[in-house]
């Protein structure tokens, strides 16, 4: 049976996350686990006057290309796929997994050589869309895989998903709207501060924010949305923290971790679990050791933990910081082939200061926004 939330969902992303014209290139990517949503995607481009362009794939290869790849293979990157990333107008990713731990045994080596081997494509791709020629959004259609991450049923997950996505389900639209009015309040009232200090359980950092741009996210990049976000000051990062949710990439879950920071840059790194792999993957590059992201989550529809960062990241009461690469629209000069997503709740004790002046304490903003 049609649901009829993936339809206003697709609405959603076409005519107002991306808001398609007549005549653009859009590439549509994403698994074809992602096909009900896939359909009306297409369909909305098609009524908008653009031309899609379908990159999908089965989930089930990519396990398969780590097993077999050579070192040549693991670095190529095709031609169409750079093609798309150079020169279309749009792109709309489409997040879908019916095995989120499919790549859990791969040798962490492998996925890194992957990664950097996209490493410039990426690098495009965020130079484009920070001069506004490249504009993108990405959802996640709901699986069986995603809800038994998430410790939910199918139709428990299906209901968080789009509920995230589309609070009010009778006009998301304008829903949004409003959310970017508010959060546009916060995002003036840090412009032009110089410093920021993040205190919370075993987590007391600083960092400067000088001469940075913070984003109001209001579901145009991602859906669902609430954040805002900035990349601080490449060697400005002093102190410690402790990220009270695991931090999972590439299919691992890597639990209790501690970070610690002199000039900006990780000079110490443990975890509960899985350390090793947190200690590869910050060896990539020499970007991945240094914040490409500082955010504040908003969405006060996501109040629960669900092992997908798309969701997670936005858990109102929450900070996070992205290790490795940083959007270039914030001002943010760091470079490389990860960009990993850590998240502390702030709701038990936190505070964020900006230039001596607490406005977020507890998990929530303290000035009248």
């Amino acid at each position: 049976m049609r649901d009829n939330r993936l339809e206003k969902l697709a609405d959603l992303l076409v005519n107002y996350s991306v808001q398609v014209k007549p005549g653009e290139r859009v590439a549509i990517r994403g698994s074809a686990v992602a096909a009900p949503l896939i359909k009306p995607v297409f369909a909305n481009v098609l009524r908008a006057g653009g031309h899609p362009y379908l990159m999908t794939g089965l989930p089930e290869l990519e396990p398969v290309f780590y097993e077999y790849a050579s070192e040549d293979q693991l670095r190529h990157v095709p031609e169409p796929t750079r093609y798309v990333f150079e020169n279309y107008e749009v792109m709309i990713s489409l997040m879908a997994e019916n095995n989120t731990r499919a790549l859990t045994n791969v040798l962490p080596e492998k996925i890194i050589r992957r990664e950097k081997a996209f490493e410039g494509i990426w690098d495009v791709f965020l130079q484009r869309a920070a001069k506004g020629d490249l504009r993108w959004t990405l959802t996640l259609f709901p699986t069986e895989a995603h809800a038994q991450d998430a410790e939910m049923s199918l139709d428990e997950y299906e209901d968080f998903v789009f509920n995230a996505c589309m609070p009010d389900m009778n006009d998301p639209i304008r829903y949004w709207k409003g959310v970017s009015e508010r959060q546009q309040k916060i995002v003036a009232w840090l412009k032009g501060k110089e410093n920021i200090r993040i205190v919370g359980p075993e987590t007391d950092l600083r960092l400067s924010i000088e001469g940075r741009t913070f984003i109001n996210c209001d579901c145009h990049e991602n859906v669902p949305d609430g954040e805002i976000f900035t990349g601080p000051v490449e060697q400005s990062v002093e102190g410690h923290v402790y990220f009270s949710y695991p931090a999972i990439y590439q299919g691992r879950e890597v639990s209790g971790v501690r970070l610690w920071f002199e000039k900006g840059k990780v000079v110490k790194a443990m975890a509960e679990k899985n350390e090793d792999f947190l200690v590869k993957t910050l060896d990539t590059d020499e970007g991945a050791r240094y914040v490409g992201e500082f955010a504040i989550g908003t969405n006060e529809g996501i109040q629960r933990f669900s092992r997908e960062i798309l969701f997670d990241e936005k858990i109102a009461g929450s900070f996070h910081l992205a290790m490795g690469a940083g959007y270039p629209e914030t001002g943010s000069l760091n470079k490389s082939a990860i960009h990993w997503d850590m998240i502390c709740d702030l709701r038990n004790g936190g505070e964020i200061w900006a230039d001596g002046e607490c406005f977020y304490r507890d998990g929530e903003f303290r000035l009248d926004f």
